[in-house]
């Protein structure tokens, strides 16, 4: 309310201002007009009374002469006629120059009314506020500090503004100093961070609650365009057998490549289509589709399928199964396990179905062997590394463990810049905070739903027999 007032208070100032400089100008335009008719007046009047008063002086001498002496030459007479003619046509450019000075005057009146006014520099009004804060108090963070308040130290928040420079930095205008990019670059690092109100990060940075909202809405935007293809991107051939070589070394399994699973994002109740955004566990959402590698970092992600939907219907809407229908999903890079040919694979939970390229645990109907007890144990502590990364990604980023109460297709944006950020802070090596993360296991998710009337694939139950067979030897 406060920020519509003092619009309508700055259009009404600006309004104010023409008005009185419009009517400065036509008042001086007036008085010049009217000082040149009053000059032209007298000056007609001066050539007037001129004119008579050598008619009177002709008649009076003429008559003088005759009745004295009547025989006055003719030559004397044509001498003051001549005379008479000579004042008058001096009297005539007199007036004449008088009258071209006038308008001279006038004009360079007017001339110089028109340059000031484009002279005059552009002003505007603006609500005073305080950035102490940004520029006072935060050049002194220690790196624990800026850790803490923007979750990466002062170098990695520096290589994230270059990164992001091309899409977000502005110009100066004629009216005011834009603000800077590193200030734009942590307004946005605090909201995702915190997840806190527009007006409180206003006062917080000494900016209007417009300016933090286009800050956020630009640098989601130029992470999405930026920062996600450089740092969220399909492993290579080699990048594949370091990942298949560190699930074997730590998980014991052959050529597995990484893991999946999904997480719920809160937001608040859209206005179209609210229901199939409500999930399973009584709340609106979004889901975040995710693969990561063994360290946690990810390499696929796709956000924003309403929060009803099933884990395995996103993934079958998703992207990555895109890759899967096409064949280019991983190379085709077998080993022979147990005399099957097993390729590359990722690891999702019971909600997912059994595929070649996709392990999941076995059914647990109270029947299981003592080789499917031990498969699923391998399988669950190896797909720790997704919960841990879904865990770490929302104790940073704040803005999706709390309700989100931003517009839809900015919360899809907000998750990917996160998850990119995510992937920055932690090949950065910047520390994670374990406070961050205990509201993060308070609200732990359920159980995943199983997927009851998924298809196997018929490969993906030989390979996981081979491999389950292996585990065991």
């Amino acid at each position: 309310m406060d920020d519509i007032i003092g619009a309508v208070f700055l259009l009404c100032a600006f309004y104010y201002l023409a008005k009185t400089r419009q009517a400065v100008l036509e008042r001086r335009v007036h008085e010049a007009r009217r000082d040149a008719a009053i000059k032209r007046e007298r000056v007609a009047d001066m050539i007037r009374r001129m004119a008579e008063s050598s008619d009177e002086e002709a008649s009076t001498g003429s008559s003088t002469d005759s009745s004295t002496d009547s025989s006055t030459d003719s030559s004397f007479e044509e001498r003051c006629e001549q005379e008479r003619r000579e004042r008058k046509r001096l009297v005539l450019r007199r007036a004449h120059w008088e009258r071209e000075q006038c308008r001279r005057r006038q004009r360079n009146r007017v001339i110089q009314a028109v340059l000031q006014r484009r002279r005059r520099r552009p002003t505007t009004w603006a609500f005073s506020r305080s950035s102490d804060w940004w520029d006072v108090i935060v050049p002194g963070f220690t790196t624990a500090q800026w850790v803490l308040n923007f979750r990466m130290s002062e170098d990695t928040f520096q290589h994230l503004c270059e990164k992001v420079r091309p899409a977000m930095e502005k110009q100066n205008t004629t009216f005011r100093a834009c603000v800077p990019l590193r200030k734009r670059v942590a307004v946005a690092l605090w909201k995702l961070a915190t997840n806190a109100e527009y007006r409180s990060i206003s006062h917080l940075f000494g900016v209007s609650i417009t300016t933090v909202c286009r800050c956020v809405q630009d640098f989601c935007d130029a992470a999405r365009e930026l920062l996600v293809p450089e740092l969220i991107k399909f492993p290579d051939l080699h990048t594949l057998q370091d990942m298949s070589a560190y699930f074997h070394s730590r998980w014991g399994l052959p050529q597995c490549v990484g893991a999946i699973d999904g997480s719920h994002i809160p937001i608040i109740a859209p206005q179209d289509f609210h229901c199939d955004y409500f999930n399973r566990k009584g709340w609106h959402s979004v889901i975040l589709q995710a693969v990561v590698d063994g360290r946690g970092l990810f390499w696929s992600v796709s956000a924003g399928m309403p929060g009803s939907v099933h884990d395995a219907r996103v993934l079958r809407l998703s992207s990555f199964q895109e890759l899967v229908d096409h064949g280019s999903l991983f190379p085709t890079r077998t080993r022979d396990i147990g005399g099957v040919d097993v390729g590359y694979y990722i690891l999702g939970d019971s909600a997912y179905p059994l595929q070649r390229w996709l392990m999941k645990p076995f059914l647990d109907t109270g029947r299981l062997t003592a080789g499917q007890q031990l498969f699923n144990r391998k399988i669950s502590r190896a797909r720790v590394v997704v919960e841990n990364a879904f865990g770490r990604l929302k104790g940073r980023w704040r803005c999706l463990l709390k309700r989100n109460d931003s517009d839809l297709t900015l919360v899809k944006s907000m998750v990917l810049a996160c998850c990119a950020l995510h992937n920055l802070c932690e090949s950065h090596g910047e520390d994670f905070n374990n406070e961050w993360n205990l509201t993060v296991q308070a609200g732990a998710a359920a159980e995943p739903e199983v997927a009851l009337g998924q298809i196997a694939d018929e490969d993906g139950k030989d390979v996981r027999e081979a491999l389950m067979l292996h585990l065991s030897s």
